[in-house]
């Protein structure tokens, strides 16, 4: 996503909830890797299988990010040109967050939209209820779901 100059990448689970995330002013390769190995740090005791989606962007192609993904034995499913299905959940996500805190907003500075996205962050993790999460957030759930597995 573009937003005033700055790229913003995130890890969403099937709960919805964001695991990590990183903003900056440029999309680099170390942009990218930071919130990967912080969200594979996340999801290293998952039962089932791992699966990263993402669109056909040169730093998911990139030998490193493939490599990583390989050694914690995630699955890489990366859309095709014009189709983001895969990474619907992601792009639904940016849309609420677009239409929520920044449509009608004046241009802020690079720290204000740092700021606020981070603060949307949150608020979407623990605050925000879903209809299809049973009326919970998506940590809400998370942990919901982890009483009824225990």
């Amino acid at each position: 996503m573009e937003v005033n100059s700055t790229s913003v990448r995130l890890w969403i689970c099937i709960n919805g909830e964001i695991l990590s995330y990183g903003m900056n002013m440029h999309p680099t390769l170390e942009f990218v890797m930071k919130p990967l190995k912080e969200t594979l740090r996340v999801v290293k005791e998952a039962r089932y299988r791992t699966t990263i989606h993402s669109d056909q962007g040169w730093h998911y192609q990139h030998r490193k990010w493939v490599q990583t993904l390989k050694e914690h034995k995630v699955f890489q499913s990366m859309s095709r040109k014009g189709n983001c299905l895969d990474n619907s959940p992601m792009e639904n996500f940016f849309g609420l967050l677009k239409q929520e805190m920044y449509y009608g907003e004046s241009l802020r500075t690079y720290e204000e939209l740092k700021r606020d996205i981070e603060s949307y962050i949150h608020y979407y993790n623990n605050q925000r209820i879903k209809q299809k999460l049973a009326g919970m957030s998506p940590v809400q759930y998370r942990l919901h779901t982890n009483q009824l597995a225990a």
